[in-house]
């Protein structure tokens, strides 16, 4: 089922020449400091979307919510001068309200054929109460987007396991669970090293392989030790010259797994270098920052000061905003950039109604046109208390992507 989409518009007010704003005519108006779709170079970036309508009310029925959201995505997509056939990657948030099935339903209308890759995760809370968020990326020349779908692959799974762009693999979100049989096995490193033999699965069908990695997501569940996860992770990649990388504690995952990984690669290996800031250490599970051909992925950077005495100190969700950004910052200027370059950014928030005190602090950081976002709330906010070494929990968490 095609979904009816009103007239839209095609704002060109980029502060720079190759990336331009997208604004629908007749779609919600953005509730914070964020563009709606960005076009730069060869790809679209859409901004997270949830179920609220232009008139700002909600349907009623959790399937109507689902379409709703959906809709919102189609008309970015299609301000661009684009079609849903276009989208290369998706990423599906959920309240326990939604059901899985219930938005694969949705799905299977929406992407009849030629379908994207796609993570789907099970978060706390998202902005305006919505149930349902969904953001995307999409190619602009059709041509150029080509499934990867390892042999044996089921047939009945409507998502690419993977999708060639011209310069990158996108990667669906794989989990810590039997593709064929639906098994979950009992060890937690078992379903870790499971979920990253999926992933292998597809790069090696698209003549990549770890190596070419430039960006992961780990998602897991708490019954996942992130230990665990992270022991098995770092055997897979070179230690100093790792994936930028965010890890993210969420609600639950699809089918009761723990453990789900997403990620993009670059396919051109000469065109992938890691970046690090020179107060940053080697890691052997995340570098700051990764070229993947004209694109730079930057882990996830929370309020952490670095150095021998480093922590998080400040109590208030705006000052550890402000030494995010910071942090985020010393990778940027390291590649030659700054935040007019940035398209994609991922805000996790512990308490969502903290939202506008984040929001008022973000927005200082972009000036013209600011980049695509998505911000939810993985988990019930934390126990706000300060730890023995006068520590602070986290309050807040950003990844981001830029462009050369």
């Amino acid at each position: 089922m095609r979904i009816s989409i009103p007239v839209l518009l095609f704002v060109s007010l980029a502060p720079a020449a190759d990336i331009q704003p997208v604004f629908p005519t007749n779609a919600p108006k953005p509730v914070g400091p964020y563009s709606p779709g960005l076009m730069a170079g060869d790809y679209l970036y859409v901004s997270g979307q949830g179920a609220r309508r232009p008139d700002n009310t909600f349907p009623d029925s959790n399937e109507e919510r689902v379409r709703q959201c959906f809709r919102n995505v189609q008309s970015i997509v299609e301000g661009a001068g684009l079609t849903m056939e276009h989208v290369v990657y998706t990423q599906v948030y959920l309240h326990k309200d939604i059901s899985y099935e219930l938005m694969g339903k949705v799905w299977n209308e929406v992407f009849p054929k030629n379908p994207p890759a796609r993570a789907t995760l099970g978060v706390h809370r998202m902005p305006t109460e919505t149930t349902v968020e969904m953001s995307a990326v999409a190619v602009k020349n059709l041509s150029m987007k080509k499934a990867v779908v390892p042999r044996g692959y089921p047939k009945t799974i409507n998502i690419a396991p993977g999708v060639l762009t011209p310069d990158r693999l996108y990667l669906s979100g794989f989990l810590g669970r039997d593709v064929s049989t639906g098994k979950i096995p009992d060890d937690p490193a078992a379903q870790v090293q499971l979920a990253l033999n999926r992933m292998k699965e597809v790069l090696t069908t698209a003549g990549l392989g770890f190596q070419h990695v430039a960006f992961v997501n780990p998602y897991h569940t708490d019954a996942m030790p992130r230990r665990v996860l992270d022991e098995v992770y770092a055997k897979h990649f070179e230690f100093g010259n790792t994936p930028a990388r965010a890890t993210i504690q969420v609600a639950f995952l699809p089918h009761g797994a723990n453990v789900e990984f997403s990620g993009v690669a670059v396919r051109d290996l000469a065109k992938r270098k890691a970046v690090r800031p020179k107060n940053m250490p080697p890691s052997p599970t995340a570098s700051p920052c990764v070229w993947a051909a004209e694109a730079f992925y930057c882990s996830a950077k929370a309020g952490f000061i670095p150095g021998a005495n480093g922590g998080i100190f400040a109590d208030r969700v705006e000052d550890q905003v402000r030494q995010t950004m910071r942090n985020l910052l010393d990778g940027l200027e390291e590649a030659g950039l700054d935040f007019s370059r940035v398209v994609v950014s991922n805000v996790y928030l512990d308490n969502l109604d903290e939202f506008p005190k984040m929001n008022g602090v973000y927005a200082k950081y972009f000036k013209a046109s600011p980049p695509t976002r998505t911000t939810v709330s993985p988990l019930a906010p934390v126990e706000r208390k300060r730890g023995a070494n006068d520590s602070f929990p986290k309050l807040e968490e950003i990844s981001i992507v830029a462009v050369k």
